[in-house]
């Protein structure tokens, strides 16, 4: 009985080793593919704080699931110290995530992120006071989150979400849409792969302001005829 439960055991670290270091070459083949700064593997092993941090939240991740105490969140604090980003062990990131420079981010203990998300700086995926439990943001597969973000509490992220830089998301999103702004408001349902320009977000409270701006100026001309008439 020992001997069977020992050999599932090391099947299991086995299983759950060969995960961790796919994800990991995952994190650091997606580099290439997403930043275009990316000149060459060894600039990349040296200088992208991003995926240090993957990397060390990664052993903080496989030890805090096996119960291990103190030094996971040891890891964690290491990896802040050394890259301005911090990852709760208990977090979940799924392979093939880029964090983009990444100071500042901060990805709470029951945050989960689906796989080839895309992260810049500033982002945090927080909770929204002293819950307990799940308190912390679910995102799928092909997230963008952009410079400045936060995405609290325990809501979900759908597939291929765009999340504009600078807004605040509080309620779950649906797969394929473009949200902008605080709070969060969905502007694009043009599905999968429709573009996010960080530079040319689109604004409503502005668009919304314009619409009563014009309508304001023509009453006004309305106003103008009726007194010329009257007069």
């Amino acid at each position: 009985m020992c001997i069977g439960r020992s050999l599932t055991d090391s099947i299991a670290r086995e299983r759950c080793l060969n995960s961790q270091l796919q994800a990991i070459l995952a994190d650091f083949r997606i580099i290439f593919e997403r930043d275009p700064a990316a000149r060459n593997w060894l600039e990349v092993l040296l200088c992208y704080p991003g995926f240090h941090a993957l990397c060390l939240h990664r052993i903080a991740h496989s030890l805090h699931i096996r119960k291990v105490s103190l030094i996971p969140r040891l890891i964690s604090h290491i990896g802040r110290l050394l890259t301005g980003i911090e990852i709760h062990p208990g977090a979940t990131i799924g392979k093939g995530t880029f964090i983009d420079h990444g100071m500042g981010v901060v990805i709470g203990e029951t945050a989960i992120v689906g796989e080839y998300a895309l992260i810049y700086q500033g982002v945090t995926l927080g909770g929204t006071g002293k819950e307990t439990g799940k308190r912390h943001p679910t995102l799928g597969n092909n997230v963008v989150v952009g410079a400045g973000a936060k995405v609290l509490g325990n809501i979900k992220i759908g597939d291929n979400v765009r999340i504009g830089a600078g807004s605040i998301v509080l309620r779950d999103v649906p797969a394929d849409c473009t949200v902008v702004g605080i709070p969060g408001r969905i502007v694009s349902k043009q599905g999968k792969g429709c573009p996010l320009e960080h530079g040319k977000l689109p604004d409503p409270e502005a668009t919304v302001i314009r619409s009563l701006v014009s309508r304001i100026e023509q009453l006004e001309e309305q106003l103008k005829n009726l007194q010329a008439i009257n007069s």
